[in-house]
């Protein structure tokens, strides 16, 4: 048997430990490196993501699809990034962010590439399912590695940063895309953006660490505790045991239902404003695309400001405002009518709540549940957000078709916007 360590020269070898990680992390902290690397991945994944309900509709007029058919390509997607996401999440745990974020990139690049060249239903659902296999590496495995290099209490404001990202996809696309219609065909908006994923493949390999100990480092904003190295010593520990609890823990399936309901309600906007902008209330395209960017010029506002807040308020409490304001908007776009200066306020408005609410709920991991199986449970949320994505989007272009208006889907995702603000009202406080 190997020797035991009497517990004062285990200190003192936990001593020298941080001294070395905070000599280290004394110059330039590599986690500011991650962070902008993350960003970029989220700039381009959320501009695909997002982006494709300010393509769709030019997209489904040359090539004869109805809304339902837009709903079912991007359902699509979310089929193959919902069924895999889990497996991702439990592989960044396993195998590390890096490895798992570089081989979606390059997934996710040529899934995009591909779209361009769609001509058929099929060949569209195919093509955005790979696109989706791709995009599983940029959420869960993105917002692991951030959460790791960011100490407890500095998570809101890197998260913040970091989710300006895909607001600023969103609002390029809003202004980018009417450009490169008149210029090219809205098949170029793919090619662009697929050339930009593959560009990322390269710089993720080059600059990604999974884990700030493996690399050297503390945590960013950590204190040099000696508890927060001896945790590293007890991975194998934390791993048995804590995924079942979780499981079985009521937070868990209160905040995943939470999740649901607000997926639902925000994607069925979301993916149809610009439709319902120029088709029901008959603005141009250039003046529907709009807003696309006011949408994603406020949800950089609003990860600017209300995940940092959250550091402080908590993430239960702000979730809870977040879904309050959420809930509101979505009730008055139902009374605008066809006035379009009050729905764009409504959409910026809820669009500062909209972008903080994706990161915030991944957030609650690392706050409710063990830091080795953040991945893993970040994972375990996202069936839940992708049916209720996957849901609306066929729920409402079907009653768009059927109809002929959007009403009746928006009062649903009215409903269910306040159906998530009463279930994470009733997750216990950490």
């Amino acid at each position: 048997m190997g020797k035991i360590e009497s517990p004062s020269v285990f200190c003192g070898m936990m001593k020298e430990k941080v001294e070395r990680f905070v000599e280290r992390s004394g110059s330039f902290h590599w986690a500011w490196i991650i962070l902008a690397t993350c960003f970029v991945n989220l700039f381009i994944n959320y501009s695909v993501r997002l982006g494709y309900g300010v393509v769709l509709p030019e997209m489904i007029r040359t090539l004869g699809f109805g809304r339902a058919a837009g709903g079912t390509i991007f359902n699509a997607y979310l089929f193959s990034y919902l069924a895999l996401t889990p497996f991702t999440g439990y592989l960044t745990d396993r195998l590390g962010a890096r490895r798992v974020i570089t081989s979606c990139s390059l997934i996710l690049g040529l899934g995009i590439l591909l779209m361009g060249t769609i001509n058929s239903l099929w060949m569209a659902c195919l093509f955005y399912a790979i696109t989706g296999l791709g995009a599983t590496g940029m959420w869960t495995p993105v917002i692991t590695v951030v959460q790791r290099w960011f100490s407890l209490n500095r998570r809101g404001l890197a998260l913040g940063i970091l989710s300006t990202g895909y607001g600023l996809g969103f609002a390029t696309m809003g202004v980018a895309f009417p450009w490169v219609v008149n210029h090219f065909n809205w098949r170029y908006a793919w090619y662009f953006l697929g050339t930009g994923a593959l560009v990322m493949v390269l710089v993720n390999g080059l600059l990604l660490r999974s884990d700030p100990e493996d690399s050297g480092y503390l945590p960013w904003g950590q204190m040099n505790e000696p508890s927060s190295v001896i945790e590293t010593d007890v991975k194998a520990h934390a791993k048995r045991g804590s995924l079942s609890i979780a499981f079985k823990n009521t937070r868990f399936w209160l905040i995943g239902l939470s999740y649901f309901s607000i997926s639902y309600s925000l994607y069925g906007i979301t993916t149809f404003m610009v439709d319902y902008a120029r088709g029901q209330i008959g603005l141009p395209l250039e003046k529907a695309s709009l807003l696309a960017t006011v949408h994603g010029i406020s949800q950089v506002l609003g990860v600017l400001t209300i995940l940092p807040l959250s550091d402080y308020l908590g993430r239960r409490r702000t979730i809870i405002i977040s879904n309050s304001f959420i809930t509101v908007c979505l009730i008055g776009i139902l009374f605008t009518g066809n006035s379009w200066g009050i729905l764009f306020i409504l959409i910026g408005f809820m669009a500062l709540f909209y972008g903080a609410t994706f990161p915030i709920y991944g957030a609650c991991a690392g706050d409710y549940f063990p830091r080795d199986v953040m991945g893993t449970v970040i994972g375990a949320w996202t069936p839940f957000y992708g049916l209720g994505a996957i849901l609306v989007n066929w729920v409402t272009g079907i009653l768009r078709d059927t109809t002929g208006i959007y009403d009746h889907a928006f009062t649903i995702n009215a409903a269910m916007a306040a159906l998530g603000l009463f279930l994470i009202c009733l997750v216990k406080k950490r």
